[in-house]
Formats: structure tokens, C-alpha cells, sequence
């Protein structure tokens, strides 16, 4: 990613430094076993800006460069071209500026974007609800005949509409339904085997036959309908 001519010579910070910064303003967690990933919080800025560049397109993201790294305008566009700096980039760079609230040094600033290009959540299944591996759903269902299954992605807005009423779908499951998870950029498995084409998806099992299958944002009440024609007000 270019920066602007008050970085140091190579143009580049050190990545180290540059992760542990991320971790200190609570935009990167690293788990017991070194694994990174990014925090809701941090992914709340980043899903706005993510949003506003797919709205603006490619002009909006070449203004963008242009302003930031004082460039002209048809060096933004060749830059872009080149790949040398790209739309997440640039969501990335003004994402973790938001973030920080406080002026960043510019090479550790776009060393910081560089990095959460690559880093994202952990996973796109809402805290309140166990996930499952795509290489254990079959046991999952072997053991609760009686199942809801949630299908969920990054980067999905309905997906994220859905989890703020999340302890309210919750609630709507009936006594002795056991639901679970599944991030569906991983679970391609459980998605072939279901036929499940998009995501917010939710999965009615009985007696560990799928009974059915609805995709796209639903409400608390539609799915407590939903619930309640297929297990009844309890199961």
C-alpha cells in the first residue's frame, strides 16, 4: 500500500509493532494459540466504510487515494490499476483511523491497514449461539434430533440485522430445540448437503429430518411462527 512522502524511506513500519498497536486499541484479539482475528467493534467501522466505497464504487475509491496519499487523480486510477492499493485498502486505512480516535504515524498507519486486510472475525456466528465446524454438524444433529441451524456470513447486512435481535430469536426457540451455528464461507459441506444458496439461513430439524428452510433476514415473530408450526409451542 503507497503512503504519503512523511513515511520513512522504505515506506514501510514495522509489522510486529504495528499488530501489537492493533491489539492495544482493542481492533485485534490474539487468541491463547496465536491465532489473530479482528473485534466486533472494529468490524462495526469497518462494515461503514466497507459500505460506503460499494455505494461510491470505483470513482469514489480513486478520490479517496487521491486525498489521502496526495496523489492526482489519474495516479489514484493507475494505482488502483496496478493493485497496488485497492478498495480494501482503503476501508481498511480509514476504518482503523475511525477507530483509534487519535492521530497515527503514517507508515504504522498503513502497515496497520496492510494488516487487517489480511485479519478478519473470527467467525461471523453471533457470541450467543455455539459454532460448528463444517466437519461436525453431522454429529451435532445425531445428537439433537430436534434442531435449529443458523447459517451466517461476513460482510452480510441482513446477517448483522439479524443478530442485534438475536436473544429474541432466541427466545422464540421452543424447550428442548438445541441450536447451533455455522459460518457459510466454511461450512461448504452442510451447505451442499442442504442446499442452502444464502445467508442469513435458518434450518428446521425434526426428529433429525430437515422440515425447513428459510433464507434472508427474518424477524423474531416470523420465525417464532415458524418454530411453532414445526415443534409446537415445546418439543
Amino acid at each position: 500500500m503507497t503512503v504519503s512522502a512523511d513515511a520513512p524511506a522504505n515506506g514501510r513500519a514495522d509489522p510486529e509493532a504495528a499488530l501489537d498497536r492493533l491489539i492495544e486499541l482493542g481492533a485485534v484479539t490474539e487468541d491463547d494459540d496465536g491465532a489473530l482475528s479482528t473485534t466486533a467493534a472494529f468490524e462495526n467501522d469497518r462494515r461503514i466504510y466497507r459500505d460506503t466505497y460499494d455505494y461510491m464504487g470505483r470513482e469514489g475509491v480513486a478520490d479517496t487515494v487521491a486525498d489521502l496519499f496526495g496523489v492526482d487523480r489519474s495516479e489514484a486510477f493507475d494505482l488502483l490499476d496496478a493493485g497496488e492499493v485497492t478498495t480494501e485498502d482503503v476501508v481498511a486505512y480509514l476504518a482503523v483511523r475511525s477507530f483509534a480516535d487519535e492521530p497515527l504515524d503514517t507508515a504504522e498507519h498503513a502497515m496497520m491497514a496492510e494488516l487487517l486486510v489480511r485479519i478478519g472475525p473470527d467467525t461471523p456466528v453471533p457470541e450467543a449461539i455455539e459454532a460448528v465446524e463444517d466437519d461436525a454438524y453431522e454429529a451435532f444433529l445425531d445428537e439433537h434430533p430436534d434442531a435449529v441451524v443458523t447459517v451466517w456470513k461476513h460482510h452480510c447486512d441482513p446477517c448483522e440485522a439479524m443478530k442485534r435481535e438475536i436473544d429474541d430469536i432466541l427466545a422464540a426457540v421452543p424447550d428442548g430445540v438445541a441450536v447451533v451455528g455455522v459460518d457459510g464461507d466454511e461450512a461448504g459441506a452442510f451447505r451442499r448437503e442442504f442446499d442452502v444458496g444464502a445467508a442469513p439461513a435458518v434450518l428446521c430439524f425434526q426428529d433429525g429430518t430437515l422440515e425447513a428452510l428459510e433464507t434472508g433476514r427474518k424477524r423474531p415473530t416470523e420465525l417464532a411462527t415458524l418454530f411453532a408450526t414445526i415443534y409446537g409451542e415445546s418439543a
